[in-house]
């Protein structure tokens, strides 16, 4: 079983992932596990925070002589900006500097302060924060390497940001909202090509492939919307339109001309593109910030700031090719294990040859 976890808050020390259920024998390449951590780092919008931290993964176990062995892989991204904050942050010793007090609204700020009982909204927003999107990233640059195995490749695009859809007037509407103190959320799209079908499945709720894809994705900070294919247009389509006709071919056996399904049908892979798009809230940290309650005196107070990115839908969008990875890692994994990646390999084949006869 194909699982992960990750620890760390976004001033602490690093960021730590702990990946279990790999095949042994899967090599795997730490230079296109960095190269999709600076990619999350890009994107006109990113605020300053971006040129300080240079995010590379190391692997401390799992791994020898670039092959995985079967055991946990342990992925560990250091925070360069730790070196700034080990006061404020240390795991131990007495409190140092001032309290945040401020919650943001529209950030995990003043719910998960409730939920703890703590009195310091720095205890909060240190994990909460999308800089442990970066130990997602690199989770998901591994199962990326998995799926290369079987063809599978994944992409993704930014669709609109701010209402408009022309990379330059992208560019124009987020330069605009800097000037204003402001922020702008937008929509991305993420593609899973050449997938198999036949992974997840119909028979329970939690087992169906859009089930996990949609958490997956909706879990990425900030994510407030998840749609496949046609997605919420299925609305003001009638079934004539809106389904995918079935076809078949001798060489390329059964295909769809169309692909309002996204990919997905009946809870699994049908074989066509999987097609997720989401979209991203406006980040909630405002250098023109809104109004909230102070937890100490319960006053009217101004939202607290933190060093934060404009827009960082191009980020969120490299993030959620990740899940998109990991989740279909996680079900190819499920249905054709194999506790090495030779074995693996052989029983798709043989998949494969079942499902073209």
């Amino acid at each position: 079983m194909f699982r992960f976890l990750t620890a760390g808050e976004s001033h602490g020390p690093a960021l730590t992932a702990i990946v279990e259920g790999l095949p042994a024998g899967l090599k795997l390449d730490l230079d296109q596990i960095n190269a999709d951590l600076a990619r999350r780092q890009q994107g006109f919008g990113r605020g300053g925070r971006m040129k300080i931290e240079k995010d590379t993964a190391a692997i401390m176990s799992g791994v020898r002589f670039g092959v995985t062995l079967g055991s946990p892989v342990t992925l560990v991204i250091s925070n360069r900006d730790w070196a700034n904050w080990q006061e404020r942050m240390a795991v131990f010793g007495e409190p140092q500097g001032d309290r945040v007090v401020a919650p943001r609204p529209g950030h995990a700020d003043l719910p998960g302060l409730l939920k703890y009982q703590r009195d310091d909204v720095r205890d909060i927003l240190e994990r909460a924060s999308a800089r442990e999107t970066a130990a997602r990233v690199a989770v998901g640059g591994v199962a990326k390497q998995l799926l290369n195995v079987v063809g599978i490749a994944i992409n993704s695009k930014v669709t609109t940001i701010g209402g408009v859809q022309e990379e330059e007037q992208m560019h124009q509407v987020i330069a605009k909202a800097k000037e204003a103190g402001d922020t702008l959320g937008g929509i991305f799209e993420v593609v899973a090509s050449n997938v198999l079908p036949g992974l997840g499945s119909h028979v329970q709720w939690d087992r169906r492939l859009d089930t996990r894809l949609a958490a997956a994705v909706i879990s990425i900070q900030a994510i407030k919307g998840v749609e496949f294919g046609a997605g919420f247009a299925y609305a003001s389509l009638p079934g004539s339109q809106a389904h995918d006709e079935i076809y078949y071919d001798a060489g390329r056996g059964y295909y769809r001309r169309t692909n309002n399904a996204g990919g997905i049908e009946g809870g699994i892979s049908n074989g066509e593109d999987i097609v997720v798009r989401a979209v991203m809230k406006p980040i909630p940290t405002l250098m023109q910030p809104l109004d909230t309650v102070n937890i100490t005196d319960k006053g009217p107070h101004k939202a607290n700031t933190e060093r934060s990115d404009v827009c960082a839908v191009a980020a969120a969008a490299v993030v959620a090719e990740a899940m998109v990875a990991i989740v279909l890692a996680e079900a190819v994994l499920e249905k054709f294990g194999g506790d090495s990646a030779e074995d693996l390999t052989m029983a798709i084949e043989h998949y494969r040859r079942r499902i073209n006869k």
